[in-house]
């Protein structure tokens, strides 16, 4: 679901849990900053350079938040359901738990730093800190799906 005002509490609640501010090295924040925060990636969805979105469970209750960053129509890089080729998983180094969430999905390759330096460059100066760069490729991924009778993804 795309980002919205409404959830500004809410996010600053969850984002202000000392196990999630520290593994995502966020500062001490004020509901201000989180509603900044909020206008500032619904303008970049605007923008077309990220796709934000928040997580609700089953309850319609935030969970999480996520987003697609670095789009680049050129390269045909990013999103499988814009039918475009990559999406790139990234993490901070001192994320250990994001990192082995995403080593357990079979879809994913892992460490591709040396394949796609400028993506991992950018995603470094973005979060200013070291970070592992993976990604999901569509073939992998329609690979997958079709070992496992899912449905195929269609061009």
């Amino acid at each position: 679901m795309r980002h919205q005002e409404e959830y500004c509490e809410e996010v600053f609640r969850l984002s202000s849990a000392l196990p999630v501010k520290e593994a995502l090295g966020l500062p001490d924040g004020t509901i201000e900053d989180t509603k900044r925060f909020i206008q500032r990636v619904m303008e970049e969805e605007r923008e077309g350079k990220t796709v934000p979105r928040v997580i609700l469970n089953e309850e319609s209750k935030l969970i999480g938040l996520t987003d697609l960053m670095f789009i680049d129509h050129q390269k045909n890089l990013v999103t499988l359901v814009l039918g475009l080729h990559y999406v790139f998983a990234g993490a901070r180094v001192v994320n250990i738990l994001s990192q082995k969430t995403q080593e357990k999905l079979p879809f994913i390759r892992l460490h591709v730093e040396a394949e796609f330096p400028e993506e991992h460059k950018a995603l470094e100066k973005k979060e200013k800190q070291p970070c592992v760069l993976n990604v999901f490729c569509k073939e992998d991924f329609s690979n997958y799906l079709n070992r496992n009778d899912r449905l195929t993804i269609l061009n």
